[in-house]
């Protein structure tokens, strides 16, 4: 279940600090952990970062040199003596008897404290300079390094090629072994965030069934009007009805209303735009003011539609319904043919302390997972948690196997969940569906209530998403499973 008035559409393009120009000391606790030369003779191989579609039968040959390989991200390491302060501080920073309970860091404390040494840096970014890579940016929270080049440049500094790779009808650019650095950066370095363009998946499930609506614009200070004509008796889930069924605080404007969301900064993480009106009319139906503030880090995507669109919208328009006096903001990154727009936005968001709650709705299995992908995720995730974010994600619709599409009859792979939601630095919610259990009028009445679209009437019952087998299907599974 997704646990998500005007747009202000913002264009930032940010000069984040490169590694020579630092923008703050760093602590002279850090001792540099790359200290030998840095000799392209001696390789280390950095295992398991070749996506597991990028297979021979998938193969359709080298990519051209020049196929640009923007924004890519060099994920960095920390120690281990780093790690374990950092593990404990986001202990104390939970444990009320702690004299740093509560105590949040800044994305630039928190580089000073857990990144890389300066030396390190310097070291990194010269070595990929040395290359013809372009080094747009170290993040302060010295967890990555943004830089971009050609397929070319890849394979000469990674020793890796690119390759095209086509999947179910789709064109893919990905590596086709496993990457190597000089030995000397491997104590700094866990590898470059992905090489590919298999992105992860919106975990929006759009129901077959269509539905005919009607909507009447409302007039001026009244909202418009959604009904249903030739449509059986149905229920519609609104805020009011959500803040009933979970007793969570009421949208202002209700009898007995709060003013839910005051004080707080939400940010969505998205890789479309979406078109202005979806949000306003939705905010309007039911009296709301809220705004929305778009952010788009570099170029825009435009508007994606389908599934990359709804997505957007609901995790936009939800997250205001349910908080309509919270900071709203949604930042937007076009994916490259190397990166995920999704982990762009995402990066921006906790490098930039941009909100208080992050909210993050896409998702790829962890099996699918390269392993600097997975470091750098968690490294993230644990920043945000340093920061004081509550990093939300979505659990996605086939729970434990979430390498399976949702129309899959019986597991298709292995248990596996969300890559986002394997760390403990997120909280991951699933999918679920009411279960009325033929009682709708103990749960629903049968009109609105005058002052608000509310029909609720209590908490309802829950079930466990899960329409993807039929009982005879799913018993079959079990018997796999057990045998």
């Amino acid at each position: 279940m997704k646990t998500f008035g005007i747009i202000l559409l913002i264009s930032l393009c940010p000069i984040w600090p490169l590694a020579s120009t630092p923008a703050f000391a760093q602590s002279a606790a850090v001792e540099p952990r790359i200290t030998k030369a840095v000799d392209e003779s001696q390789v280390t191989t950095l295992r398991g970062n070749v996506h597991p579609l990028a297979r021979p039968e998938f193969d359709r040959g080298p990519a051209p040199p020049d196929l640009p390989m923007q924004r890519m991200l060099l994920v960095l390491q920390r120690s281990p003596e780093q790690e374990a302060a950092l593990q404990k501080l986001l202990d104390d920073q939970q444990d009320k008897a702690s004299p740093n309970f509560h105590k949040w860091l800044t994305p630039a404390d928190f580089g000073q404290q857990f990144g890389p040494a300066d030396q390190d840096i310097q070291t990194v970014t010269a070595w990929l300079q040395s290359h013809g890579f372009q080094v747009s940016r170290v993040s302060q929270g010295r967890t990555v390094v943004e830089f971009s080049g050609t397929a070319a440049q890849v394979q000469e500094a990674f020793h890796t090629a690119i390759h095209k790779f086509t999947v179910n009808g789709e064109d893919h650019w990905a590596n086709s072994s496993d990457p190597q650095i000089p030995a000397a950066l491997a104590p700094a370095v866990a590898g470059v965030h992905t090489l590919h363009n298999f992105l992860k998946k919106p975990q929006v499930h759009i129901a077959e069934q269509k539905i005919d609506a009607k909507f009447v614009p409302g007039a001026p200070g009244k909202p418009p009007q959604v009904t249903f004509p030739g449509t059986p008796a149905m229920h519609a889930l609104g805020p009011w009805d959500f803040a009933t069924i979970y007793g969570v605080p009421r949208p202002a404007g209700n009898p007995g209303g709060t003013t839910a969301g005051t004080g707080a900064s939400i940010a969505v993480v998205a890789r479309s735009e979406i078109h202005n009106y979806d949000f306003t009319d939705f905010m309007l139906v039911f009296g709301f003011n809220s705004n929305l503030y778009s952010v788009d880090d570099g170029p825009s995507p435009g508007n994606l539609g389908g599934a990359e669109e709804v997505e957007a919208v609901l995790d936009a328009t939800w997250s205001a319904a349910l908080a309509p006096e919270a900071h709203m903001t949604q930042v937007v990154s076009a994916s490259t043919n190397t990166t995920d727009g999704v982990d762009l936005s995402a990066l921006y968001i906790v490098d930039n302390n941009v909100a208080g709650i992050m909210a993050e709705s896409f998702g790829s299995c962890e099996a699918s997972a390269t392993s600097a992908e997975a470091a750098g995720q968690a490294a993230l995730a644990e920043q945000a948690a340093a920061q004081g974010i509550t990093y939300i994600v979505s659990a996605g619709d086939t729970g434990a196997e979430g390498c399976n599409p949702n129309s899959a009859p019986i597991a298709q792979g292995p248990i596996s969940v969300n890559i986002l939601a394997a760390t403990p630095y997120t909280v991951a919610v699933g999918g679920t569906m009411f279960n009325e259990n033929g009682r709708d009028s103990k749960y629903w009445t049968a009109t609105n209530q005058s002052t608000t679209p509310e029909s609720a009437l209590l908490y309802i019952p829950e079930n466990v998403w899960n329409e993807s087998c039929t009982s005879a299907l799913c018993g079959q599974k079990a018997n796999i499973l057990a045998g």
